[in-house]
């Protein structure tokens, strides 16, 4: 049986969907169900149980499965640890990120990293919305994953990994909390918290804007530099703050509450990088990244 035979079995065994296991390997829903046929025909006995609706996996299935899937997870270590070393994919790598949902997937993505590429550590730490370029200009970081856009020179953007509705987090007792949803255009009857420090116009323009879309002036209130300042000035009823909808689950609090926009453009997030003088592991953790980001529920 051939290695990418055992490969589509195995996605086939998790996605049970020929689309998306097609989807997920790049090749046609037909070719999955070729490869997956011959391999029954060998065997002798069918993988998988399909009917118009469902797939899903026969006992003999789920024991090929198990004993498959071991092998498989070593021999693509081994081909990782080859190129990797081949790659230059050794040393350090150092990611920043900003709001906890990207935290969530630079964790997952340096677990994978750190197995596919043993010979390079991976150090991660935090990164404030009042200087949010700093690290990387200095040195400190390869790469991060924070709020987008970002246009600054000698700084690479992209690819967006995640795309969050908005919601505006207002007191609890504002008459704004009681409402199902709030448009962009509210936001010229409350000051609105924003970032001190060395934050970029395009940044600010979307996560902060100045005014609404038909041009009033949106008021501002007190500014902060660390954001769990943030929930605490709302609580007290000195502004409230644009966040993502699933800010909500994060940041949850007595004194707050959050309530969705129903216009405006998503928040999005994604990787931030020099754009010269990459290594070749910032490459790698990036594709490591694009895939979670790709697969992610939320």
């Amino acid at each position: 049986m051939e290695l990418r035979d055992i490969e589509i079995f195995l996605a086939l065994a998790e996605e049970l969907h020929f689309g998306r296991t097609g989807e997920r390997l790049h090749i046609t829903p037909s070719r999955v169900s070729h490869a997956i046929k011959k391999q029954e025909r060998r065997i002798g006995a069918p993988l998988f149980e399909r009917t118009s609706r469902t797939v899903r996996l026969t006992p003999l299935g789920k024991q090929f499965r198990d004993d498959l899937l071991p092998a498989y997870v070593q021999i693509q270590q081994a081909v990782d640890r080859a190129v990797a070393k081949t790659q230059g994919i050794t040393g350090s790598l150092c990611v920043g990120y900003s709001a906890p949902w990207c935290a969530d997937l630079v964790f997952k993505a340096a677990e994978v990293f750190r197995n596919r590429y043993p010979d390079c550590t991976v150090q991660i730490q935090e990164i404030q919305f009042d200087d949010p370029c700093g690290p990387l200009r200095r040195g400190e970081l390869e790469l991060q994953v924070s709020e987008l856009p970002v246009v600054e020179p000698g700084i690479a953007a992209g690819p967006v990994l995640l795309r969050e509705p908005r919601a505006l987090m207002v007191p609890a007792d504002h008459p704004l909390s009681r409402r199902d949803s709030v448009s962009l255009e509210d936001l010229a009857d409350v000051p609105l918290i924003t970032a001190g420090g060395n934050v970029p116009k395009s940044l600010l323009d979307v996560h902060i804007p100045s005014h609404t879309p038909t041009g009033r002036l949106i008021p501002r209130g007190p500014s902060y530099i660390f954001w769990p300042e943030v929930p605490p000035l709302v609580a007290a009823g000195l502004g409230v703050s644009i966040v993502a909808v699933r800010a909500g689950r994060y940041h949850d609090r007595p004194g707050v509450a959050f309530v969705p926009f129903r216009d405006g453009p998503t928040l999005d997030y994604g990787v931030l990088r020099r754009a010269a003088g990459q290594a070749p592991s910032v490459p790698a953790f990036v594709d490591i990244l694009r895939d979670l980001a790709d697969n992610d529920d939320e």
